[in-house]
Order: C-alpha cells, then structure tokens, then sequence
C-alpha cells in the first residue's frame, strides 16, 4: 500500500504524487481511494487502492534508472507493422505495460512514422500521450523541468 507523498507511476496517466487516501461510497460499495496529481497537466486521478495493482500502479523508477534510460533511448530498436489496426493495439498494449522502455519505443516508432508518412490523428494523440508518460515520470524521478526532459528526448528518439 502507498501513503501520502509517495511518487507514483500510473500506465496510462503518468507519475505523480499521492495527496490524499480517502473513502468514498461509489455504486452503493465503500472504497478507499488514492488521489494523485498529475503536475504536468493538472489533472486528478483517483484509483481504488484495492485495484491498484490490476491498474499496474507502481513506484516511480529512481534517478539513476532514469539517466540510463535517457542514455538509451537513440539505440531503442523499434519493429512497426505496416497495419494501422495492429500497430495501433500493438503500440496500446505496450503503453499499458507501464514500461517506461516499451513506451521510448512506441514513442521513437510513432515519431519516425511522422517523419516518413505522417500520422493519423489517433496517432498524434497517442504520440502526445506516450511522450507525456515518459516525460512525467523522469522529470519526477530527476527532479528536473519539463521542457529540458522533453527536448533530450526528442533529440534522442528524433
């Protein structure tokens, strides 16, 4: 179990912060809930404590983590079906994971996808999404500023 404070990492959110554990009757059943900001874009989130680890809620990676994954990033390998139904689930199903390595990946596919193609716009919007997972949980983890985390990133995966 989480307490208040602590750093999270939700898959399809991002990291944030734990500011509260409180109960709340939803559909006539009693639940204990975290509530967690994301500090990128302001938004709440709330998650049944008892369904945290089916939602895949974890601590965040440390700084060290972080720095290797940066240092990593330009050498991801990225294996992209042509079908856009299956590079779409594929690329879902990787982002769920919550691993931070999977969503580098889907994010360095996406962009050389734009670059050559273009993207459709559930693409754009999942393009948008992994990279805001990513940059979320690093800038968490290093304690850095959004802006600096997102350009070594496009850089790296560019």
């Amino acid at each position: 179990m989480f307490s208040i404070g602590d750093r999270i990492a939700h898959p399809l959110h991002g990291a944030g912060v734990i500011n509260g554990i409180e109960e709340r009757r939803i559909n006539g059943v009693n639940r204990k809930y975290y509530q967690f900001r994301l500090p990128s874009g302001g938004m709440d989130v709330m998650i049944p404590v008892d369904h945290s680890d089916e939602v895949g809620i974890r601590p965040i990676i440390d700084a060290a983590e972080a720095n290797a994954l940066l240092e990593n990033l330009g050498s991801i390998e990225i294996d992209m079906t042509q079908n856009w139904n299956r590079r779409y689930r594929e690329n879902m199903i990787r982002i769920k994971s919550g691993n931070l390595t999977e969503v580098a990946r889907v994010i360095k596919g996406l962009m050389a996808r734009d670059a050559e193609k273009g993207l459709s716009t559930g693409e754009r919007k999942m393009l948008r999404s992994a990279k805001q997972i990513l940059i979320s949980e690093i800038v968490l983890a290093k304690g850095c500023d959004q802006a600096e985390i997102e350009e070594i990133i496009n850089t790296a995966l560019g």
